[in-house]
């Protein structure tokens, strides 16, 4: 299984949703670097499950534990590598003769001949977003250092709905009835300086989209107006050029999301991103039985989210900042 990513800040993630531990090797950390270890625990609260009536009631306390890469409380500019211990594992809720449709569950076993470990979902498991979550924590940090770059990301809707107010109704409604929904997501970066990117293949949208493509439960992203520019007139997406007082140039819009040519062209980067509904729900779905070889209509057990896009906000800003290291 190919779980790195980047080549001047590499990361490799590793472990199981009930396996023993998941962690991360990070390649290409600057030496001497400070890490707010208070900031990073902050960053994984946000994501942690059991800490809200609209997450999984599986807790984690997500305490990474770093094994190499620091000395005096500092980055030595070799590999960094961190784990954390899972905790709070229920593997009997998990049935392998009845995968789960929308999980992975099917594809794994048939590529790895029935060798994945399905606990879970195993190494396609969301829990392998914490890892992520704490390599942009420290990346979040780094880019502020160096370039003043803020990320920030927020709930855009829920099901349709964009008034944050009717969030927690929307998804309580789902999980009484059993079901799930979905939603979207907005993330913005500011003070990105000109020129990060490449056209064609390594555009930043490219790379970007490449990450959050990691993220379980994604199924779309867009940059600045994204499918939104299908029906308008390009006199309506026009990012005009001028001079701020101090005669920079500017644009004078941002319909474009901050990118040209697949690179940063000095104004706030801003993309979308679509989270599909939790797949494993406890209303009846159709499956198969790989036992009998039959078509069943079963109900699935165990913890799940009714809405992963509360937890998913920080893993869409930490994906962003990953992939902000690679220019830095």
């Amino acid at each position: 299984m190919n779980s790195t990513f980047g080549e001047r800040f590499r990361l490799s993630v590793f472990g199981e949703s009930h396996g023993d531990c998941v962690g991360v090797v990070i390649d290409g950390l600057p030496a001497g670097f400070s890490i707010d270890f208070d900031a990073v625990k902050a960053e994984l609260a946000r994501r942690a499950p059991g800490n809200s009536p609209n997450a999984t009631s599986r807790r984690e306390s997500d305490n990474f534990i770093v094994m190499s890469g620091l000395f005096n409380d500092r980055t030595t500019g070799a590999p960094l590598m961190a784990l954390c211990r899972n905790e709070n594992t229920r593997s009997h809720d998990y049935e392998p003769q009845f995968p789960r449709p929308g999980h992975a569950d099917v594809v794994a076993a048939q590529k790895y001949g029935g060798h994945n470990d399905y606990r879970g979902g195993g190494h396609f498991s969301g829990r392998l977003t914490a890892p992520i979550v704490f390599v942009g924590a420290i990346a979040k940090q780094i880019l502020f250092e160096r370039y003043r770059i803020e990320i920030n990301a927020e709930i855009a809707s829920i099901h349709g709905e964009t008034d944050a107010a009717k969030f927690d109704e929307i998804i309580q409604a789902a999980k009484a009835r059993g079901d799930s929904v979905g939603g979207v997501i907005e993330c913005r970066a500011r003070n990105i300086p000109v020129g990060w990117g490449d056209p064609i293949f390594h555009g930043i949208e490219s790379d970007v989209a490449a990450v959050m493509f990691a993220i379980p439960a994604v199924k779309g992203v867009e940059f600045g107006d994204g499918f939104g520019f299908a029906d308008k007139f390009g006199s309506e997406v026009s990012d005009g050029i001028g001079f701020d007082p101090n005669g920079n140039m500017v644009f004078t819009a941002n319909h474009n999301g901050g990118i040209n040519g697949g690179i940063t062209n000095g104004g706030e980067l801003k993309f979308r991103v679509a989270i599909k509904p939790t797949p494993t729900i406890s209303l009846p779905q159709k499956t198969v039985d790989l036992r009998t070889n039959e078509a069943v209509t079963h109900s699935f057990t165990g913890r799940h989210d009714p809405c992963i896009v509360p937890r998913a906000v920080p893993v869409v800003e930490a994906g962003l900042a990953i992939c902000l290291m690679e220019y830095l």
